[in-house]
């Protein structure tokens, strides 16, 4: 009544169980949809274009801390939001135990030089040594 034993019906049973195969390719899917938002470092922000991009040179620090600019005017470092007093006392606490730390600046294309220079000087006067500019290249 129910049960198929391949016993005396010509053999063994070559039918493929879908299941196990469905069940780890949604586990799979669910862990790609948690992990692939958490890969971007720091605010979203859209990048100047610029036609020339400098090489990465190998022994640089290679995990960079992050400071972003929207296109607010707000500053952030990684995915908190700093004031210019806060943004300097979180980058000499930072600076205090890595001072070779690379800084990346991400500041959004709508924002004017002065308002990147700004947040640079307060960089500058942390003790930052080592800040890049993101830029995004032009194709």
């Amino acid at each position: 009544m129910g049960m198929a034993v391949g016993g005396s019906q010509g053999g063994p049973k070559s039918d493929i169980n879908v299941t196990p195969l469905v069940d780890v390719v949604l586990v799979l899917l669910i862990i790609f949809m948690v992990v692939t938002p958490m890969l971007q470092r720091g605010k979203s922000v859209t990048l100047p274009k610029a036609a020339k991009v400098e090489d990465e040179k190998p022994g640089n620090d290679p995990d960079p801390l992050i400071l972003s600019m929207t296109a607010d005017k707000k500053t952030f470092v990684e995915q908190d939001e700093f004031d210019a007093a806060g943004l300097e006392a979180k980058l000499r606490e930072t600076l205090a135990y890595l001072p070779n730390k690379k800084l990346l600046l991400k500041g959004d294309s709508s924002l004017t030089v002065g308002d990147v220079r700004q947040v640079m000087e307060i960089t500058r006067k942390a003790k930052a040594r080592k800040i890049f500019l993101g830029v995004e290249e032009q194709k």
